[in-house]
């Protein structure tokens, strides 16, 4: 990178910081700050929605996944196709019903609604733990991109090392401004880059730079241009770990009540599983593929970033750079802003028993905000592997928290004793698996099995209660 590369770089990031400081100004309560004033149009939702979900850990991971299987790594953006049609069918007629109704901020208020405040609370805590990962993985990936890429070339400092202040650094200071608004409307700038970048420079000048379609397939292995290069085990992993995060994702909820009515919000999630599957997964896998042919023997997550710097012209590296921090940025954001709103207005306020006046719920936030990035930035350092750490983030909040939603939205005899205890039981079992790297069956994730235990201590439970309730009344 040269002095011109450095200016587009430092344009955007102005302009990101912008969109933050401008919000700052403009949000005047909570549901500013937390749900974009339940006025955002369906266009800018879903372009957030798939930065979200996509952002900067399923870029590089993507990237990563191309350069060990080829195409067949693009089933795991599949998973969001089927989660985003799902949720557009099955939940949001449900859930924005009730938000209508009852002005939920967050998605432990669902919760609060249909169990009690107890399973409200055990949800926010495993919610706030779940995007911490989220946001830890996403800074983890903008420092490997900008290590490997913007600053490869630094001598005082580990370039590693400085990416991750840098990134976390940035990442804190709009989204801690803004709020809601900020991230959604930077999401969709963001994404716009991200798309451009890529379609536009990044995929035909690295395609450029291997040699073309020959020497693709002189250089890899045929099995690299097959969708069957994968195991089944590891298809069914990423689907149990990935899709049920749709139905629990606190960023979800947010933009589902971000939305004006049911119908811009069905076509949000619509709009956001189209550009994930197949635009993003093919774009993502095929970098990676062509980074192997250029950097056959570096870490896998890695080769990506060092093709781009060294494949792509003068001033182009800037945007195409840029694009994939955007990417990063997209996710950072929205779960350090989802996890902000568990902890205040799930935990603390709850704990507390008060509400307090708009100005100082703004003010609690964003230094929660705050904290929260900075603990993300110390769990980042913690890592390597940005694709295990937003596994293992999925793998906790699915196994504790999927049962009693899908409980919550279809179950009659649902009982929050029940929920509690399965959220618990399900979620402490994958966190112990996975800490305790306990090799499960057949290769299965964690989260199969704390998904199993969950299910078992809920309807087992809640027929119990039920049945208990029951009998008590009819004495």
């Amino acid at each position: 990178m040269i002095w011109i590369d450095y200016i587009i770089f430092g344009i955007y990031f102005i302009l990101v910081l912008g969109i933050g400081i401008y919000f700052y100004r403009k949000n005047e309560n909570r549901e500013d700050y937390y749900v974009g004033g339940r006025s955002i149009s369906s266009y800018h939702v879903g372009f957030s929605i798939v930065a979200t979900d996509v952002g900067g850990g399923f870029s590089i991971g993507l990237g990563g996944l191309g350069f060990t299987m080829g195409l067949s790594g693009s089933w795991l953006l599949f998973t969001g196709l089927v989660g985003a049609w799902l949720v557009a069918v099955v939940m949001i007629p449900r859930i924005k019903a009730l938000d209508q109704k009852y002005k939920f901020l967050t998605y432990p208020d669902f919760l609060k609604h249909q169990y009690n405040s107890p399973v409200a609370i055990t949800a926010a805590v495993i919610s706030g733990i779940g995007y911490l990962g989220f946001t830890s993985a996403q800074i983890l990936a903008g420092a490997k991109l900008a290590s490997g890429s913007v600053f490869a070339d630094m001598t005082w400092m580990d370039p590693l090392k400085f990416s991750l202040y840098l990134m976390a650094g940035i990442i804190l200071a709009y989204t801690v401004m803004g709020g809601l608004k900020a991230v959604i409307y930077t999401d969709t700038l963001q994404w716009i880059i991200l798309l451009t970048g890529l379609l536009f420079f990044g995929l035909p000048f690295s395609y450029v730079r291997v040699g073309g379609w020959s020497v693709l397939r002189e250089t890899l292995p045929a099995s690299f241009f097959t969708l069957t290069n994968v195991s089944p085990v590891q298809l069914i992993n990423w689907f149990v770990t990935i899709i049920p995060v749709w139905f629990v994702a606190m960023t979800l909820y947010q933009r589902i009540y971000a939305c004006r009515d049911v119908k811009s919000a069905r076509k949000a999630f619509f709009i956001a599983g189209v550009l994930e599957y197949p635009l993003m997964a093919f774009l993502g896998v095929s970098l990676g593929m062509m980074a192997r042919v250029v950097f056959p023997n570096v870490e896998a997550e890695m080769a990506m970033p060092m093709l781009l710097r060294h494949a792509l012209p003068v001033g182009v590296t800037g945007i195409v750079l840029a694009a994939y921090f955007s990417a990063i940025m997209s996710t950072a954001d929205s779960c350090l802003i989802a996890s902000s709103g568990n902890w205040v207005n799930d935990i603390i306020e709850k704990l507390m028993k008060q509400t307090y006046s708009e100005k100082v719920h703004i003010r609690l936030s964003q230094g929660v905000t705050l904290l929260i990035g900075c603990l993300a930035l110390l769990l980042a350092s913690a890592f390597q592997n940005v694709l295990e750490l937003i596994l293992h983030a999925y793998a906790f909040m699915v196994a504790g928290l999927l049962i009693p939603t899908l409980g919550a939205y279809f179950w009659k005899k649902r009982h929050p004793a029940a929920a509690l205890v399965s959220m618990i039981g399900g979620g402490s079992l994958t966190i112990i698996v996975i800490l305790a790297r306990i090799d499960m069956p057949f290769g299965l994730d964690a989260s199969v099995f704390g998904i199993l235990l969950s299910a078992l201590l809920f309807f087992t439970l809640s027929l119990l209660f039920t049945k208990v309730s029951a009998h008590a009344g009819s004495d």
